[in-house]
């Protein structure tokens, strides 16, 4: 299993990355994972992953409690199915991405700055793993 954390755009501030990066690099105790920027002008990610499952972030998303994400995570696991998590940047997603994906995920019906929003979701994909293998982390 693989899970991918794709960012549309660049970080204005580079500790958000740093701290996401973190709990990425805790990740790959588990499962193979990495976060990369990208520029949805040069593409789709998503078309590079076709059997993974595709997670949108969006405002308007289905809200979890780390529970039910940690049950997303384990099905994806037991199905030997990729993560493909996709956070859109200060404008959101391009047209057309969160129809086409798997999954719309919210994180807060708070509206979060995309930066913050990528260590939230990193934090969680460790968060799950780290439960996932017993780990006392998310005591």
């Amino acid at each position: 299993m693989q899970v991918i954390l794709y960012y549309v755009g660049k970080a204005r501030d580079p500790r958000a990355n740093a701290m996401a990066a973190e709990f990425v690099k805790r990740t790959t105790r588990y499962a193979r994972c990495a976060m990369a920027e990208i520029d949805p002008r040069r593409g789709d990610p998503r078309t590079r992953h076709r059997g993974a499952m595709k997670i949108v972030l969006d405002p308007g998303g289905q809200m979890m409690d780390s529970r039910q994400f940690v049950e997303l995570v384990r099905a994806a696991e037991a199905g030997a199915r990729d993560l493909i998590l996709l956070v859109g940047g200060a404008d959101g997603l391009p047209p057309g991405w969160r129809e086409n994906a798997d999954l719309a995920l919210s994180l807060s019906p708070l509206t979060l700055p995309h930066e913050l929003a990528r260590v939230i979701l990193a934090e969680q994909i460790y968060r799950a793993f780290a439960t996932l293998r017993g780990h006392p982390y998310p005591r």
